[in-house]
């Protein structure tokens, strides 16, 4: 079973998708993050003030990626270089994601790529208030990447909203569990493992 988990910027996209591997640790589920697939930045767009945009469908490999999840798919491991930001290309990790019966994925673009739509068994989408997706990013970027207030708010404005609203938000409609990731977060945790837990059961059964 492929589960997908999309979401904005800040979402909380890690922490549900370490909330469920928690929870179905019993499954030693494969964790397979779309981060892992970002080009190099010599590649990337640059927006017309010079910036780069990663907050674009091209900003990732998609033909490696739909491969990889695939493979994954087929029950054949993978081997995947893990992306950590600034970290410069001979501190990356080669890492090595083995097949489960339970695969979780996680990232901007899952609905949006074709390829990895076709794979999932049941999505999530991940909804939050705005200005809270923005608190975060602003508490992450600040404090781990050493961005200014002023180029995130930038980058906010000019590549993350365009791209919710471009390529995430028209499929919101499309996914099979919509979570709330606020208040609600505790209720919808335990519904949406619940609907995991029937399916995983039914597919065990036929």
């Amino acid at each position: 079973m492929i589960i997908g988990i999309c979401g904005g910027s800040g979402s909380g996209k890690t922490t549900l998708l370490k909330r469920l591997s928690k929870h179905f640790e019993h499954c030693q589920p494969s964790v397979f993050s779309m981060d892992n697939y970002y080009k190099p930045i010599h590649v990337q767009h640059i927006d017309q003030n010079g910036e780069v945009n990663f907050d674009l469908p091209s900003a990732l490999n998609e033909l490696q990626l739909v491969e990889d999840l695939s493979q994954l798919s087929k029950g054949e491991p993978v081997e995947v270089i893990e992306y950590h930001f600034n970290a410069p290309p001979d501190k990356h990790v080669l890492i090595t994601i083995h097949p489960s019966d339970l695969v979780i994925v996680e990232g901007l673009f899952l609905f949006h790529y074709p390829g990895v739509r076709q794979l999932l068994d049941f999505s999530v989408f991940i909804d939050v208030d705005l200005e809270v997706q923005l608190d975060r990013r602003l508490y992450r970027d600040q404090e781990t990447r050493g961005y200014s207030r002023e180029s995130i708010l930038y980058q906010w404005k000019n590549h993350v909203m365009p791209c919710y609203e471009n390529y995430l938000l028209p499929y919101r409609k499309d996914a099979h569990f919509e979570f709330r990731n606020d208040a609600h977060a505790d209720a919808d945790f335990e519904k949406l493992v619940g609907l995991i837990e029937m399916q995983l059961q039914s597919q065990k059964v036929s």
